[in-house]
C-alpha cells in the first residue's frame, strides 16, 4: 500500500498541473525572465541583445560534433522553457489546466484504477475498531502543505492559526489515543478552503458541506483543492504578465541564442524561408493565387528591374507566405515555430474569408443593392455560408457539394426577400446563381482570384504601415466583411511585430546577404 499511496499523491500533486515538469518550467521561466530585467538593459552585452551569428555561407573550421544527450537534454529544456514564455505572453487566453487523461485510455484506466485502491483502503482502516488513521494522517498532512502554499505573505494570522488546528504531532497523539474528531478537522478545513477560494470554486465548496462520509469528504477535499490550486497558478501568471511583457523579447531572444550555440543548423529553414519570400517579393505582377488558398504572392520569375527590395518588404511577404504554408511541410521556419498553430488557424480563415466575399460578391452582382439592403440579410447570408463552409481548408472537405447545398440556401433567402418585396425570382436566374456559386469550387476561379489578390494587398498593406488594421481601408469589394479582415490582419500584426522584434537581429545579416550584392549599400531590417 505505500506504493499506492505515493501513486495517488502524485496524481494529486500533478493534477494542480498541467504536469510537474511545466511547473518547473514555469518557475524557472518566471524568475530567469526577472532577472533578465534587472541584469539587461539597452546596449547590454549580454547574449539577449547581441546574438552570436554567423554568415549562412561562412565555412566552419570544424566538422559540428554530434550533439550528447546532454545537450540535447539542454536544448530540449531550453526550447519549452522558451515555448512557455512565448505562450504567456503571446496567448491572451493562456492558462494552466488540470492533466485529466481520457478514461478510456491505458492513462487513465490506470490512475482510476490505483485511486480507487487508495480510497478503498482508505475506506477499510476507517472502518475497524479502532480505526487506523495511518493514511488519514498522510491526507491530513498534504492538505495543510496544500492550504499553505494557497496562503499569501500577508495572511500571517491565518498562517498561524492553520499551524495551531492542523498540529501534525498532536494530531498523531490524538490518533494514538483514538481521540482523533475528521468531522471537526473537516469543517476547518472547508471553512479555510472557502476563505481562500475564488468565488467560481463557492459552489465546490458548498457541495462539501454537504457530506458526512470522511472517505468521500476526504477525497472531495482533496479534488477541490487541486483546483484551487490551479486558480492560484493561473492567478499568478495573470499577475506577473505585464512584467513577463517587459522581459520577453529579451528573455526569447537569449534562450533561441542559447539553442543556436548548440545547433549552429538551427536558422537553415528560416534561410529558406527568407530567400524564397525575397523571391516572391522581388517579381512583377505579385497577385498571382494560390490554388488552395486563392491568395499568395508569386514564386519565380525575374526580379524588378528598378533595383533591390527592402527588407522590411521582404519580411512582410515572408510572414504572408505563413498563411498559405503547406501543412505537411516539415521545413517551417524554426523562428516561428511556437506560433505556428496560431498562423495555421489563420491561414484557415483566410481561406474561408477568400470563399465567403466570393459568394457574396456572386450574389450581389447577380441580384444587386435591394436585397443586400433588406434588414438583416447580410447577416443571415453571411452566418450560412459560414456554417456550411466550416472546415473548407481541410482537403477532403467535399468543397463542390458544400457550395451546391449552399447555392441551394443562398437562393431561398434571396427568394425570401424577393417575395416580401413583391417581386420573385425568374427560373433562369435561379439556375445563373446556384451554378455561379458551385464554380467557386474551382481551383483558380477567376473571382476567387480575384478576392485574393486584393485581400493579399490589403493584408501586406496592413504588415507594411504605421497606423494598423484600423486605420487601412478595406477595399471596397471586402466591406461586408471589414470586421473579420480588420480581426485577421490585426492578429497577424500582432504575431509579425512581436516575431520582428524578437529575431530582427537574426533575419538582418541573412535579408542583407540574399539583396544586396557584395559592396552595394545595404540597408538593415527594423527590428521594432
Amino acid at each position: 500500500m505505500v506504493v499506492v499511496y505515493a501513486a495517488v499523491r502524485f496524481e494529486l500533486h500533478a493534477a494542480a498541473l498541467s504536469g510537474r515538469r511545466g511547473n518547473t518550467h514555469f518557475i524557472e521561466t518566471t524568475a530567469t525572465m526577472s532577472n533578465l530585467g534587472k541584469d539587461d538593459g539597452p546596449g547590454s552585452d549580454a547574449p539577449a541583445d547581441v546574438p552570436n551569428l554567423q554568415s549562412p555561407e561562412s565555412p566552419s573550421g570544424s566538422p559540428p560534433r554530434q550533439p550528447s544527450l546532454l545537450d540535447m537534454m539542454q536544448m530540449e529544456n531550453c526550447l519549452s522553457n522558451m515555448t512557455l514564455a512565448h505562450e504567456i505572453v503571446v496567448n491572451r487566453d493562456f492558462h494552466f489546466r488540470q492533466n485529466t487523461p481520457p478514461k478510456d485510455s491505458l492513462e487513465g484506466r490506470v490512475k482510476e484504477i490505483v485511486h480507487r485502491a487508495f480510497w478503498d483502503r482508505l475506506q477499510a482502516q476507517l472502518s475497524l475498531s479502532p480505526p487506523d488513521y495511518s493514511h488519514a494522517l498522510h491526507l491530513l498532512q498534504e492538505v495543510k502543505e496544500i492550504l499553505q502554499s494557497l496562503l499569501l505573505p500577508g495572511q500571517a494570522r491565518l498562517q498561524a492559526q492553520l499551524e495551531e488546528v492542523l498540529d501534525m504531532a498532536l494530531i498523531r497523539q490524538q490518533a494514538e489515543h483514538g481521540a482523533l474528531d475528521l468531522q471537526r478537522l473537516s469543517s476547518y478545513i472547508i471553512s479555510t478552503m472557502a476563505t481562500l477560494c475564488a468565488p467560481v470554486r463557492d459552489p465546490e465548496i458548498r457541495k462539501l458541506q454537504n457530506l458526512s462520509d470522511p472517505v468521500d469528504l476526504l477525497r472531495e477535499i482533496m479534488r477541490v483543492l487541486s483546483l484551487m490550486k490551479m486558480d492560484m497558478v493561473n492567478f499568478t501568471v495573470q499577475s506577473l504578465k505585464p512584467h513577463l511583457l517587459q522581459q520577453a523579447v529579451q528573455y526569447e531572444r537569449a534562450k533561441f541564442q542559447q539553442i543556436l550555440d548548440r545547433q549552429p543548423a538551427s536558422l537553415d529553414n528560416t534561410t529558406a524561408w527568407l530567400q524564397g519570400a525575397v523571391l516572391e517579393a522581388g517579381t512583377a505582377g505579385s497577385s498571382t493565387e494560390s490554388p488552395e488558398q486563392g491568395v499568395t504572392p508569386p514564386t519565380g520569375g525575374s526580379p524588378r528591374s528598378s533595383g533591390p527590395i527592402s527588407p522590411n518588404a521582404a519580411l512582410n511577404c515572408a510572414y504572408l507566405r505563413l498563411l498559405t504554408w503547406d501543412p505537411d511541410s516539415q521545413l517551417y521556419p524554426e523562428t516561428v515555430l511556437m506560433d505556428r498553430a496560431r498562423l495555421e488557424a489563420l491561414g484557415q480563415t483566410l481561406q474561408l474569408l477568400v470563399l465567403e466575399a466570393a459568394v457574396l460578391l456572386v450574389t450581389s452582382t447577380q441580384h444587386g443593392g435591394a436585397v443586400f439592403s433588406a434588414p438583416g440579410f447580410v447577416g443571415n447570408l453571411k452566418h450560412t455560408i459560414t456554417a456550411l463552409l466550416e472546415g473548407s481548408h481541410r482537403r477532403d472537405f467535399d468543397l463542390k457539394g458544400a457550395l451546391l447545398a449552399l447555392g441551394e440556401q443562398v437562393q431561398k433567402q434571396v427568394d425570401e426577400v424577393l417575395n416580401a418585396q413583391g417581386g420573385g425570382t425568374p427560373p433562369q436566374g435561379r439556375d445563373s446563381l446556384r451554378g455561379q456559386i458551385a464554380d467557386l469550387a474551382q481551383e483558380l476561379h477567376p473571382v476567387r482570384t480575384l478576392i485574393g489578390a486584393r485581400i493579399q494587398s490589403y493584408l501586406l498593406a496592413v504588415l507594411g504601415g504605421s497606423e494598423g488594421p484600423r486605420g487601412m481601408p478595406v477595399p471596397p469589394a471586402l466591406a461586408l466583411l471589414a470586421g473579420e479582415l480588420r480581426e485577421l490582419s490585426s492578429a497577424l500584426r500582432s504575431i509579425a511585430s512581436f516575431n520582428r522584434a524578437v529575431f530582427g537581429p537574426y533575419y538582418s545579416p541573412i535579408l542583407r546577404n540574399l539583396i544586396f550584392p557584395q559592396g552595394e549599400a545595404e540597408a538593415g531590417v527594423d527590428s521594432r
